[in-house]
């Protein structure tokens, strides 16, 4: 192992530039003759477009030119891309500018490109739209009703897409037996990704290549090409570029295309100008993609002992008024996927509907569904233990998967290639100093403090899309690697140069990562934690496949048998002789003054990264705040490359999660469909100083048995525990008042409620 390698906790190397001021953002780009656009969006749910009148703009100086849906559609245009996987998709056409009907307030109406930014604002303010006002929905409950507005008018319901999986009958045969039935009914609430950096693009016309290129903040270069070429445009690909810079952190809301980079493009063909487009953070609020919003019906079947013998769920998803990328995909298909968590559960029955509302689109936001299936079973087991006075600890040890059952097949047909959680557990129970609580409590209630703790034991599955292409080419002292997996905060540039320097056993400033752009890779991109256990095992067989190359060219060039050489600290020797050449001898002494080598990675499915999480919470009693004062976790994420980065993202993962169940809320008004959580005095964010000390540790000793680089992906795992461990240590803490469930998020005034029973 080197230095620089795999199992070191080195500093970020991405990092100099960022902290020094010298990252290249979205809009820190310009280009000359660039113009500037705005969107006028819709200030209704759900209306029709009766005229837009443009005729105040001849006063305005600077306008260059607008667009309407009905001018892209004239063109060509078409909507942005439905999710492949799922078939007979129940949606409106979500075009890049409103065509004849508006769906969601903020939705894109009117584009407006002018020499400066002033001119835009004054032109939007005088641009006339005249609108019919219709019947709308922000509910997913209410738009199953038959009495509801139908949001698709080509259909005859708001259902855009449903699945069930399981055995009904047999379920509910075990549910009639049963010594005890839990339950619970819930409101996984809507989310706003709030990134460091909002979206924004520029969109330009190459005049030597005629190309389109888009320079815009994503996670997936490679995909924004294709959704451009293949849904929006109907082109070839070779007509767009997508350049991505740094990227101010990304959360699952930049993986799809959005409606602003389709309309830069247009405008910049139309006017064969730069366009560049950098919204406001309300903008971002509006039609950024918002995260959750599921509503949860949930119960377990027990015996009179806790052990679990069935499962029922039904699931309502809202997802928006479109059914574009993965906002169905998410209800019905990738939270049940963990939905039965670490448990071995014999009857199982889900039912699981996604839903479109008058409100903007739900899409990817970190953990997509499983934390949202975690939090259900979860709770329930927790709930079970309450009710049938049980530890915590016990109840889920009786009911999880051991050892023995890997590969283990759940109840979704998922195949679990490896874990131990009771091992993780009883280490998590064990460093959170589990048996000193009641010292900590009496001390708590002292100082007026309500004091509650919780354990949770959970799962996720990462490496959606389990293959990608990277290249490796070899020249002027360097090992250039190409690839379609995008940074954006993860860490993953310092972890893919560890994988690299390990193996080829040379130092980082002979490597360099290039990505960021659709004409160097093509692949899925950075989700799903699929950027180190897909990308990283990527990196480790090219690291391999390198080395055996460079022995094949030397063999032959000296005339030397392939076992007879050896390789160490980059270069390949003959043992004994003075026969040595490094890596770069051997690229340079080639014709081609290089070497080239393409690997296309493939693993055996998806990983299982798990955990378990401790959690100790103090209650004001006066005030009714919550603060997390002791959070210990132990996760099981395979081989670790980089043990700070880990601790980052689990960290990171735990404060959104916490985000979710005390602060966070994306709230619409019923009777208008206005946004009221449009802004950040508007939408609570955790803070920096809302907690004390996380206590993060990982397990190596049970890699993933499906990749060669043995890791199980780690960035949304705090995600997927924290919330309901959380939540569960709060209701702990108010176990005297009789409480069995709180909406999240918790806050203050809903505790002061309960503690003053009002």
């Amino acid at each position: 192992m080197t230095r620089f390698g795999i199992g070191q906790a080195v500093k970020r190397i991405e990092d100099k530039k960022l902290v020094q001021g010298k990252g290249k953002f979205i809009s820190d780009l310009n280009f000359d003759d660039q113009a500037h656009m705005v969107i006028i969006r819709s200030p209704y749910a759900r209306a029709k477009i009766l005229n837009i009148d443009f005729s105040e703009l001849d006063n305005v100086n600077g306008v260059i030119g607008y667009a309407t849906g009905k001018d892209l559609v004239e063109n060509g245009i078409q909507g942005l891309p439905l999710n492949p996987n799922l078939k007979n998709l129940q949606t409106p056409v979500y075009y890049p500018l409103a065509h004849e009907y508006v769906r969601y307030v903020g939705q894109p109406v009117v584009a407006i490109i002018c020499e400066n930014k002033n001119a835009c604002e004054e032109a939007k303010n005088l641009v006339e739209v005249e609108y019919e006002e219709l019947p709308h929905t922000t509910d997913p409950r209410e738009a199953l009703k038959d009495s509801a507005p139908v949001i698709n008018e080509n259909f005859s319901n708001n259902i855009a897409y449903q699945t069930t999986f399981g055995d009904k009958e047999a379920t509910d045969d075990v549910f009639k037996n049963a010594d005890m039935v839990v339950n619970l009914n819930f409101h996984n609430q809507r989310l706003a990704a709030i990134t460091l950096e909002p979206r924004g693009s520029i969109a330009l016309v190459d005049n030597e290549s005629k190309r389109t290129f888009l320079y815009t903040s994503c996670q997936n270069p490679a995909g924004f090409q294709n959704a451009l070429a293949n849904s929006i445009f109907k082109e070839s690909p070779d007509n767009f570029r997508v350049i991505v810079g740094d990227v101010g952190g990304g959360f699952g809301m930049k993986t799809q295309i959005y409606p602003e980079d389709a309309v830069c493009c247009f405008m910049a063909r139309k006017y064969q100008r730069p366009v560049k487009w950098i919204p406001s953070r309300s903008e971002d609020f509006l039609n950024s993609n918002h995260g959750r919003d599921q509503f949860f019906d949930g119960s377990l079947a027990l015996d009179k002992t806790g052990k679990i013998l069935g499962f029922k769920i039904n699931i309502i998803g809202n997802i928006g008024a479109f059914a574009t990328g993965p906002g169905a995909m998410i209800v019905t298909a990738v939270g049940p996927k963990v939905i039965t968590g670490v448990y071995d559960i014999p009857n199982f029955y889900l039912n699981a509907k996604a839903v479109l509302t008058n409100t903007n689109v739900v899409g990817a936001y970190r953990g997509a569904g499983r934390p949202e299936a975690i939090y259900l079973i979860e709770r329930l087991v927790d709930l079970a233990a309450k009710k049938l006075n049980l530890d915590p600890r016990e109840i889920r040890r009786l009911n999880m998967i051991k050892p023995n059952q890997f590969p283990y097949k759940n109840p979704m047909g998922e195949i679990y290639d490896s874990g131990n959680f009771e091992k993780i557990m009883d280490q998590a129970v064990s460093n959170s100093e589990w048996d000193s609580y009641e010292s900590r409590k009496e001390i708590s209630s002292k100082n007026n403090f309500l004091r509650g703790r919780a354990v949770s034991t959970f799962l996720e599955w990462t490496g959606v899309v389990p293959e990608e292409t990277v290249k490796f080419v070899i020249e002027d002292n360097k090992v250039k690697v190409y690839t379609a997996m995008q940074a954006m905060g993860q860490g993953i540039e310092t972890s893919y140069l560890q994988i690299l320097s390990d193996k080829l056993q040379i130092t980082p400033e002979h490597l360099e990562i290039v990505q960021g752009d659709s004409d160097i890779a093509q692949g899925v991109g950075s989700m799903g934690s699929r950027s180190l256990y897909i990308g990283g095992s990527a990196m480790l067989t090219g690291s391999e496949q390198i080395i055996d190359k460079v022995k094949e060219l030397t063999s032959s060039e000296l005339e030397i048998g392939i076992s007879d050489l050896q390789y160490k600290d980059g270069k390949v020797f003959v043992p004994g002789t003075d026969i040595e050449k490094t890596l770069f001898d051997v690229a340079s002494s080639q014709e081609s003054k290089c070497i080239v080598i393409e690997t296309h990675q493939k693993v055996g499915g998806p990983s299982w990264p798990n955990g378990c999480h401790v959690c100790e919470v103090e209650i004001d009693k006066d005030t009714g705040e919550v603060f997390i004062d002791k959070y210990t976790s132990v996760d099981d994420v395979g081989t670790v490359v980089n043990p700070q980065i880990v601790d980052g993202q689990v960290v990171g993962g735990i404060v959104q999660a916490a985000g979710q169940a005390l602060y966070e809320d994306v709230i619409y008004d019923k009777e208008n469909g206005q946004l009221l959580t449009g802004s950040m005095m508007d939408y609570c964010l955790p803070r920096a100083d809302n907690f004390k000390h996380i206590n993060t540790s990982t397990d190596e000793s049970i890699p993933c048995k499906i990749n060669p680089l043995g890791a199980k992906g780690v960035g949304e795992l705090g995600t997927v525990g924290a919330t309901p461990t959380i939540v569960n240590a709060v209701l702990n803490a108010l176990k005297d008042f009789n409480v069995d469930d709180l909406q999240m998020p918790i806050t203050p005034e809903k505790i002061c409620r309960i503690i003053n029973n009002f």
